[in-house]
């Protein structure tokens, strides 16, 4: 299938981009894209085929930022209203449908975003298909071939058959981001999701958590917001004791009862909006609100314990427990940089367990690491796709 946003023929495109060297592009371009359960980013770097020796900073010729292309969430909202109706209005078949219809939205919102990204990140770079020589994404969600061949499938219908495409989850771009492209260690990421991901030297690997918010990801932003939203509900109606977080929760939405925060949540159960209240429960810790310091001790404990399920799994800390591996850092819960500090906590608790691991605050973005892990696989020519 011809990608509909193409200037030219296919075969044309091919022999422009075979040697992709003409317009100051070098040796061709790399398109690197993380794909959150938020939103979608795309970067545009040169291709260096010297392996491992990159420049630093890495130059971006361009940089654009879509929706979500995690199909899991981007359907959540739909399919969270087909299961309301399903179960209190409606007959079964009407659901499945329903669910049907979800699933095929989904698709096609998250193959949308991906085209829109790359094209613009593309014009703003001054160059078209015909320069790029791979593509890497990572994408939150992928955790079956079923999952990866699908979207590789949709990239390739995007571009000429010569560009590589390698479809990775995004904890594995996310890791790349903090080892210059190097699969090796494990990463964190606690964003609005959470996983811990990881990769010996032999290229066994190993994950942690990622299971979603339905499974007890409980140090995601997510999992830390309802939590807290739990906890004023359990206030107000006398399970639970007075917390702090009624009035800050309450004011930051704008709402004037906690009755009212049952309307608030399930207008829109989308992960993000829930994640979004990790603010205030960080503020109200800090504060002195015990409710909200032991949500927060227990996510730190809950992500700590990921990162030592997969160090432990893959032996990264050797036989005496002592031999020094990175540890990724990535995600607006770990970086938040506010006083109750959740990443130096983890990392605190991490280096309880293992005093060789080496946490690292990576200096580029998740997109970019897909860029870099492109470039090594292209490099020596591993083949994941």
């Amino acid at each position: 299938m011809r990608n509909p946003h193409s200037n030219g023929n296919l075969e044309e495109e091919e022999g422009r981009g075979e040697a992709a060297v003409e317009n100051g592009f070098g040796d061709g371009l790399i398109l690197g894209l993380d794909g959150g359960a938020t939103s979608t980013v795309c970067v545009c770097v040169p291709f260096f085929p010297y392996g491992d020796r990159f420049p630093e900073p890495l130059p971006i010729l361009g940089r654009a930022v879509a929706g979500c292309t995690n199909r899991n969430s981007v359907g959540a909202n739909m399919f969270g209203y087909a299961c309301l109706w399903g179960t209190t209005l409606i007959d079964s078949t009407f659901f499945l449908k329903s669910v049907h219809l979800s699933t095929a939205y989904a698709e096609t919102a998250a193959r949308d975003s991906l085209e829109q990204v790359i094209s613009e990140a593309l014009v703003e770079s001054g160059s078209d298909k015909s320069h790029v020589r791979g593509v890497c994404l990572g994408v939150s969600g992928v955790n079956h071939p079923s999952d990866q061949d699908m979207i590789q499938n949709w990239i390739r219908d995007m571009f000429p058959s010569h560009v590589k495409v390698y479809v990775q989850n995004d904890a594995i771009v996310a890791l790349a981001s903090g080892t210059m492209g190097k699969l090796h260690g494990c990463v964190l990421i606690a964003g609005t999701g959470c996983i811990a991901y990881g990769f010996d030297e032999d290229g066994r690997e190993a994950r942690a958590s990622g299971a979603g918010p339905i499974l007890g990801d409980w140090g995601s932003g997510y999992g830390i917001s309802a939590q807290a939203l739990t906890a004023v509900i359990r206030a107000h109606d006398g399970r639970g004791p007075e917390t702090m977080l009624t009035s800050t929760i309450l004011k930051a939405l704008g709402l004037s009862s906690p009755d009212e925060l049952i309307g608030w949540t399930y207008a829109d159960p989308s992960w993000a909006r829930i994640a979004a209240l990790v603010p205030q429960v960080v503020s109200c810790a800090e504060a002195g609100d015990e409710i909200s310091d032991k949500i927060l001790v227990d996510a730190a404990d809950d992500l700590a314990l990921s990162v030592k399920a997969v160090v432990q799994r893959l032996g990264l800390c050797g036989k005496d427990g002592k031999a020094c591996f990175p540890v990724v850092m990535v995600g607006g819960v770990l970086n938040a940089n506010m006083k109750w500090d959740i990443g130096k906590e983890v990392s605190k608790r991490i280096n309880q367990h293992f005093p060789g691991a080496q946490t690292i605050i990576p200096k580029v973005e998740p997109a970019v690491g897909a860029a870099l892990l492109a470039m090594n696989f292209l490099t020596v020519k591993i083949d994941v796709s």
